[in-house]
């Protein structure tokens, strides 16, 4: 069995053809011994032991009973002491038949298969001498009758034996020798002059069929070496599948599982909930880090990157966490434990929120944040549905401030569906059949005269109810239709107020996306021009909330408005987070001081002071100041003493339908 050796010293190479081209070399490899213990592939061993597991027992059945014939038909005319090698040679072919039965090389460890595969040339060369040698002496005592038997089994089991041991070459070989050359050997000697022909054909047919045994081991080693690379390929290829799989399924900074990944494992609990399982189901939890942008901004995106690795292994540090992704940004969903109750569970956001709030030491700064969670028990039509409810609560928290958790209710539930009925007829809607424009002065307490009107946009959903911005322009952002709102409002306020035509500015509002949004300044400067209006009579009011999302983004928008003739007013100013550097760093007009300052003048030194800082620093910096909001004449009389003349509110007019608005042209300020 030496050329087994050649043909898998190498196994993880590419299968070479194995060596049986020099008969010469087979011949001495099989006379010197086979190597088996040169062996490395435990996969060649497994393949040899189990193809001849199918072959040996059927040779051992075909022996024994030659043995048995031949004993059979001798039996009476030799002694009994003649045949006792023959019945030993039953017994001792029997044995090996039961000894490679396949179910008993498979049970047996591999080393033991190896070990016989090693022992099988020399025990099948030692058993066929001794086999030959008895039956080629009872053919020198037998008749003519028993000559032939001895002489057609000997040539039938040499055959036999060849073929059966293709996959053991070596064995092969040593069987062909011992059976044939001495069998050859005593027939001449005997019968030279009758059986000369028969020796001849007995030494090509063995010759041949020898020759075919090599054959078939060469393919039966190519084959199984092909055979073995290709499973070792697939495995390679199941297990870069299986990585790349992982790699898919992960986000690429923090280690936990990527958007795609974690609403798979959502969709998955679904999908058993529909089954019937019974299992309760788990609650979906978003978590948004409150602060983390000021991070960003602050001390660059390496300490931002090293706050979402720090809360993603603190995710899962919470008990009751079951699973948890980075849906984008800094944004992370979370899958608790369906046997949580609805207090339990809130108690780990709670544990979570807390450990959210630990600094996040980077370059030995402490990073400060916390987060805002919403809650949702898993249940409904679709993943998406499980998202809504989960971001409903969690903008519901983010209202609340300070890390709030909130956990979606029923009364969530009712608003959601009368959200989502609102948005989809706000979606439908043709806008200049839902809108309506109100318009109000503000004026000039110097010279008591109208200079400008503000125009407020109204929508209905039925024709009959008419909400204010704050109410539709979400579902405006929503559904994407924030540029067409704007548009078709200052298209109505140029077809229908013409205060334009008589040298007054009008005031339209931006919505956050206008500030930022590409092409919105083309869009608008072409929409004025072509109705022959000069920008540069319309102030474009935005707050400061359309500032925030994108600062950079939001300063080249407005120097673009200011190039294309438009003038800005920063509305609402002093409310929430103003800052007086705004003023300083943004191309505006006109700041327009919240109606919340204005309520506070008459009574409160604070807000007075405030005030007068914000018109001192906008008159240095060369900006108009309009205070809103303005209710009785106490705010109008502190207003004009802290130096502000323009004014707007309902001690002068309430907004008004356009024909109305523009009756107070004629009118004087009281």
């Amino acid at each position: 069995m030496a050329d087994l050796g050649a043909g898998d010293s190498a196994p993880e190479r590419r299968p070479a053809r194995p060596r049986t081209n020099s008969l010469a070399k087979l011949v001495g490899a099989a006379i010197g011994g086979a190597n088996w213990r040169g062996f490395r592939s435990d996969t060649m061993v497994a393949a040899y032991a189990h193809s001849l597991s199918r072959r040996l027992p059927l040779l051992s059945l075909l022996t024994t009973l030659g043995v048995g014939l031949v004993v059979m038909r001798f039996l009476g005319t030799v002694s009994w002491l003649a045949l006792l090698p023959g019945l030993a040679m039953m017994v001792f072919a029997s044995e090996r038949g039961w000894h490679w039965l396949p179910a008993r090389v498979a049970s047996r460890p591999l080393a033991q298969r190896r070990d016989d595969l090693i022992r099988l040339p020399a025990s099948v060369g030692l058993s066929a001498l001794l086999s030959v040698s008895w039956a080629l002496y009872l053919y020198a005592m037998g008749n003519d009758a028993q000559r032939s038997l001895v002489c057609v089994l000997l040539s039938v089991v040499a055959v036999a034996g060849v073929l059966g041991l293709a996959h053991a070459p070596a064995a092969a070989l040593r069987l062909a020798l011992t059976s044939t050359l001495p069998a050859c050997v005593v027939y001449l000697a005997l019968d030279g002059a009758r059986l000369w022909p028969m020796v001849l054909v007995l030494a090509v047919a063995n010759l041949t069929v020898l020759v075919m045994t090599f054959g078939f081991h060469a393919d039966f080693v190519r084959l199984e070496l092909s055979r073995q690379q290709l499973a070792r390929r697939e495995r390679l290829a199941a297990r870069l599948a299986e990585t790349n799989f992982e790699q898919a399924s992960r986000d690429a900074l923090t280690g936990a599982l990527n958007r795609r990944a974690i609403l798979a494992r959502l969709g998955l609990h679904m999908a058993q909930d529909r089954g019937g399982e019974g299992q309760a189901q788990p609650w979906l939890a978003l978590l948004d880090l409150d602060g983390f942008k000021h991070i960003n901004d602050t001390y660059g995106h390496a300490a931002g990157d090293d706050v979402l690795r720090a809360v993603a292994m603190r995710i899962g540090a919470i008990a009751g966490v079951m699973a948890h992704g980075r849906l984008g940004g800094d944004e992370f969903a979370i899958l608790f434990h369906g046997g949580l109750d609805g207090p339990g569970v809130a108690a780990a956001a709670h544990e979570l929120a807390q450990s959210v709030r630990v600094p996040v030491v980077h370059n030995g700064i402490s990073l400060r944040l916390h987060a805002s969670t919403g809650i949702h028990r898993v249940r409904g039509p679709n993943v998406s549905a499980c998202l809504e409810r989960a971001d409903a609560a969690l903008y519901k928290a983010k209202k609340r401030g300070d890390g709030a958790i909130v956990l979606f209710g029923p009364e969530d539930e009712v608003a959601l569906q009368h959200r989502s009925a609102m948005t989809r007829r706000f979606n439908a809607c043709a806008l200049d059949d839902r809108l309506c424009l109100l318009y109000q002065p503000f004026y000039d307490v110097d010279s008591r005269a109208v200079v400008g009107f503000e125009a407020f946009a109204r929508w209905s959903p039925d024709g009959q109810a008419w909400l204010a911005p704050g109410e539709f322009l979400p579902l405006a952002t929503a559904t994407g239709r924030t540029g067409e709102l704007t548009r078709a409002v200052v298209a109505r306020t140029l077809a229908e107020c013409d205060a334009w035509r008589r040298g007054l500015t009008v005031a339209i509002n931006l919505s956050p996306r206008d500030v930022t949004r590409e092409g919105a300044v083309e869009s608008l400067d072409r929409l004025v021009r072509d109705a022959g209006a000069d920008p540069a009579q319309f102030l474009l009011e935005m707050t400061e909330a359309a500032l925030l999302a994108d600062p950079r983004r939001a300063r080249a928008q407005l120097e673009a408005y200011r190039a294309a003739g438009f003038r800005l007013a920063l509305d609402d100013f002093g409310a929430g987070w103003s800052s007086l550097s705004q003023l300083r760093d943004l191309p505006l007009d006109m700041v327009k001081i919240d109606r919340g300052l204005a309520s506070a003048l008459a009574s409160d030194p604070g807000a007075r002071a405030i005030v007068g800082t914000i018109v001192s620093f906008a008159w240095q910096l060369g900006i108009e100041c309009m205070i809103e909001g303005v209710e009785d004449e106490a705010q109008v009389a502190t207003a004009r003493a802290l130096g502000i003349r323009l004014m707007q509110g309902y001690h002068f007019a309430r907004p008004e339908r356009v024909d109305v608005a523009l009756a107070a042209m004629g009118r004087a300020v009281a």
